[in-house]
């Protein structure tokens, strides 16, 4: 199943692609509905390196929901795209229901200093993948409104 976000944000594409390679912004735009923590005690980095990350994710911050790969790589393109890519896995709990994940993030240039943001899930999940396509769908309009908001503070890097 596929879910997908496409509209233009009020920062520079620079500023967009450092926020959506940040794993304060990604616990900031699932918040409070999913709630995710490091497994590496060293925590977080300032930006999501190429890899894998894991992560404990919560319910609520309450809800034990399992352990997550987070498979992290940057496609590299001949044009102004940069695209930010997951292709993790549940490790443990409920996560283990999605038998598939593909999560795209892509920003670029849009008229008048602003970017276009696209936001791309794509899963698979047996005979779940119609229920968690409802709960992905409702938690993506969730992300997308919190990406708008966010997005007004975001600044270039210094």
């Amino acid at each position: 199943m596929r879910v997908l976000l496409k509209f233009e944000l009020p920062c520079t594409p620079d500023a967009a692609w450092r926020a959506i390679r940040s794993p304060s912004v990604f616990r900031a735009v699932s918040a409070p509905f999913t709630t995710f923590t490091a497994v590496d005690p060293a925590g977080f980095p300032e930006l999501w390196p190429a890899g894998e990350h894991r992560v404990v994710a919560k319910a609520f911050g309450a809800l034990p929901i399992g352990e997550q790969a987070i498979v992290i790589s940057f496609p590299e393109r001949d044009d102004d795209v940069r695209i930010v890519i997951d292709s993790g896995r549940g490790l443990s709990g409920f996560l283990t229901a999605v038998t598939t994940w593909h999560h795209t993030m892509a920003v670029s240039p849009a008229a008048g200093g602003r970017t276009l943001y696209r936001d791309e899930l794509r899963f698979t999940a047996g005979p779940l993948t119609l229920p968690l396509w409802a709960m992905y769908w409702s938690f993506w309009q969730w992300r997308g409104l919190r990406i708008r908001q966010l997005s007004r503070g975001w600044r270039d890097s210094a």
